[in-house]
């Protein structure tokens, strides 16, 4: 990637915690790193004051990729589960460096969960460790926040009385008898999934474990298991809200916007020389695809091969119907195709009495066109904006399509 295209990927990063992946030309991550914004760390590599080590690095970044956290100490648990995945280069000094704290697990009938500032290898305690972290003060925010969801051991012995932890759900009380041996060490591997990074199977594995307790009667294993799952979702989806609202702010500022488009409704067409036309409608609300406002439309007055004309139907028929039955707009109506497809459109609405806001884009250099402005906008090729409008286009078109091969497979064997 040229210099050029590589500094207009970092402008369009997001001003959030995550974690960035830097690529060499061969497509090999060569560096991971965390951030409490990302937009704000990756920029400050292509300062003039970086030491030989770090120019050495940037000589050989070609891509730049990034994941999304909730929080800057989760974008270090997921910082650390990368690197391990991916043995970068430029991170291995961690591994021989003794001042990075790691997570240990220790080996024990309850394990011991705690923060360790090295791993001592020649001790042979078959404990494990996760690691290493480059912050110690947000690892221990993170070991924190995890012990409210899972619940597990932090002292060095077993005490003989139950301790605030215990009292406070922070600890399931192996030194009363509370738990079993084996009950607590599925919750010490549930732990290990998510510093592994494993959270899609983590998740699988509680929505698993609460449906068959429920069905068992276990009510009580299943609202345990169901707390678990909730504040998970809630560490997984933080990220991916983030995500939208920042996806959703570039594309007001994109357009032109007065306001943030939280409905997106997008049209697409579908035939064969005119034959079994259709027409689909998808909406989009916060970002995120709204199947139960989705709309399929089979083309009635144009018999021709004329999605201009195609289009100005299921437009009309979508929105008449909206003002009939005095129902919302949306913010912003999003049309696959060039400007020709974005007049058609265009002059349906305002037969309609309809300002709504109006972009479309076209297929093939990926140009998006807004009414009122003779030049397409042509964006970078990771930016938020773009990213949207491509998702929201492509669920179109597959929605326009489903339902045109479903009138074919009609019209040829009758069913």
């Amino acid at each position: 990637m040229h210099i050029g295209d590589l500094k207009n990927k970092i402008a369009g990063l997001p001003d959030l915690p995550g974690v960035y992946l830097f690529r060499d030309s061969s497509g090999k991550v060569i560096y991971v790193g965390k951030a409490k914004s990302l937009k704000k760390r990756v920029q400050s590599y292509f300062s003039r004051l970086l030491n030989e080590k770090t120019q050495a690095m940037m000589a050989k970044v070609c891509d730049i990729e990034y994941r999304l956290s909730p929080s800057e100490n989760q974008a270090l648990i997921l910082e650390a589960s990368l690197i391990k995945d991916y043995q970068p280069q430029y991170n291995i000094s961690l591994k021989d460096d003794k001042s990075f704290p790691f997570i240990k697990i220790s080996d024990e009938e309850f394990p011991l969960v705690s923060i360790a500032r090295r791993k001592k290898a020649e001790e042979k305690d078959n404990a494990l460790y996760f690691g290493p972290y480059t912050d110690s003060g947000l690892l221990r925010k993170a070991l924190k926040e995890l012990r409210r969801i899972f619940g597990f051991r932090s002292c060095k012995k077993l005490p003989k009385s139950a301790c605030l932890y215990y009292r406070l759900r922070l600890c399931p009380g192996p030194c009363l008898g509370k738990v079993t041996s084996g009950f607590y060490k599925e919750t010490i591997e549930r732990l290990k999934m998510f510093l592994d990074h494993k959270v899609t199977e983590l998740t699988r594995d509680l929505s698993d474990k609460m449906q068959a307790a429920s069905r068992a009667r276990h009510f009580e294993e299943a609202a345990r298991l169901r707390d678990q799952l909730e504040a998970l979702s809630v560490i997984a989806g933080n990220a991916e809200e983030k995500s939208a609202v920042n996806r959703l702010e570039d594309l007001k500022n994109l357009l032109g916007l007065k306001k943030i488009p939280q409905r997106i409704e997008a049209f697409d067409v579908a035939n064969i020389s005119g034959k079994e036309a259709t027409a689909s409608m998808v909406s989009f609300y916060q970002g995120a695809a709204d199947k139960d406002n989705y709309r399929r439309f089979r083309i009635k007055t144009v018999e021709r091969s004329d999605d201009y004309a195609m289009i100005r139907e299921a437009v009309s028929r979508r929105y008449s119907r909206i003002i009939r039955e005095k129902r919302s707009l949306p913010d912003l109506v999003l049309i696959d195709g060039g400007k020709g497809h974005l007049f058609a459109a265009k002059k349906e609405l305002t037969s309609l009495g309809l300002s709504l806001s109006i972009a479309s884009i076209a297929k093939d250099r990926e140009n998006i066109y807004i009414f009122g402005s003779g030049k397409p906008i042509r964006l970078t090729q990771d930016t938020p904006a773009l990213n949207l409008i491509r998702q929201i286009r492509d669920e179109a078109h597959r929605f326009a399509q489903a339902y045109h091969h479903l009138l074919r497979r009609k019209k040829i064997i009758g069913k």
